[in-house]
């Protein structure tokens, strides 16, 4: 337990949390929405400051991210709790916290994440699998370690973390992997439990900030597959963050609450992918599916495959000092040829 960031003192004992953006008001002896903040005796404590639930050497492209020293390793950590309430959500064992839920997970301090990253010869920490803003201070020393020690940071994320906390980190924050889970109101309202406007303000700043990001949106039969929809999706993406922005169309397997949608047809990810490129998008990816191509990185300018994926694994890197050998393009992204 340490006392938290990004907290202001209310009347009669209570709190507010300015880590997301729900600003959860909390009364003495009460947790927020995220189920691991408590206010105790009028001061915010995080609750799973340095209990690790999870920690992995994964594929950066399992993030996804692709664009970011593709075919290296980053080291994943994650703690219990989530401010979302996604009825898909795929990690919901360890994202899911109560008001009296035990916080959960193993002694293992930002040092040690560090150190033992160094070891397995990764190039980045990823702060992953639950939402990374709710375990903030944890990641956030993290993150300056892993900073002196010549790593990256990498954040997979649902795009709510407020402004300031945001700024705050940004100065050794990498990239990040954002979530664009719809592009309606009703279904972040619905199966989210959030905000559209409120995720499309974050990921303008993240932009505005300088930190490379790649949008992904999971694909969910009836619930946010509408062409239409898409279409707008696509279009925010290239007016708002540019057409280098590389975005992931993911497909759906029935889970936790969300048992009544079917897998996502390969037909629709296509569709979704098409849109994507007709929007004028450049990189484009279709993921969790069982056929490989869909992942490779194309030069836009050519036609030519620079990057070749396969189940969260470079195969083939044609790449030279970042451009296509081809033409001469250069391809977005951080240290593109680093394998």
């Amino acid at each position: 337990m340490k006392e938290a960031m990004f907290w202001t003192a209310l009347d009669e004992g209570k709190v507010r949390c300015d880590l997301c953006r729900l600003t959860c008001h909390i009364s003495n002896g009460q947790r927020g929405h995220c189920g691991v903040r408590e206010n105790r005796g009028g001061i915010l404590y995080t609750l799973n400051y340095g209990l690790a639930v999870a920690n992995n050497v994964d594929p950066i492209e399992k993030k996804p991210l692709f664009h970011l020293c593709p075919g290296s390793r980053s080291y994943s950590i994650a703690t219990v709790g989530c401010n979302f309430r996604c009825l898909h959500c795929q990690n919901a064992s360890i994202s899911q916290v109560s008001n009296n839920d035990t916080i959960s997970g193993t002694r293992f301090s930002p040092k040690e994440i560090v150190e033992q990253a160094i070891t397995m010869g990764c190039k980045s920490i990823a702060y992953t699998y639950t939402e990374p803003t709710i375990f903030y201070e944890y990641a956030y020393d993290t993150a300056y370690l892993a900073y002196e020690a010549g790593l990256k940071n990498v954040f997979v994320t649902n795009g709510y973390i407020a402004e300031k906390p945001l700024r705050k980190l940004a100065p050794v924050l990498s990239a990040a992997n954002i979530d664009l889970k719809g592009f309606s109101s009703q279904f972040y309202h619905k199966v989210c439990g959030a905000n559209l406007d409120q995720v499309l303000e974050s990921l303008c700043l993240y932009r505005q900030l300088g930190i490379w990001i790649e949008i992904t949106t999971l694909i969910i039969p009836g619930y946010n597959d509408d062409r239409n929809e898409l279409v707008k999706l696509a279009a925010f993406i290239v007016d708002k963050l540019g057409v280098d922005t590389p975005w992931h169309v993911t497909g759906f397997y029935p889970t936790y609450k969300l048992l009544n949608a079917p897998p996502t047809p390969a037909n629709t990810l296509r569709m979704a992918q098409q849109i994507g490129y007709e929007a004028g998008l450049h990189y484009v990816y279709v993921g969790n599916t069982a056929n490989c191509g869909g992942e490779d990185t194309i030069c836009h300018n050519c036609g030519n495959t620079l990057i070749s994926r396969c189940a969260f694994e470079v195969t083939k890197n044609n790449l030279l000092h970042g451009k296509c050998q081809t033409c001469g393009t250069q391809v977005a992204g951080i240290e593109m040829d680093c394998n």
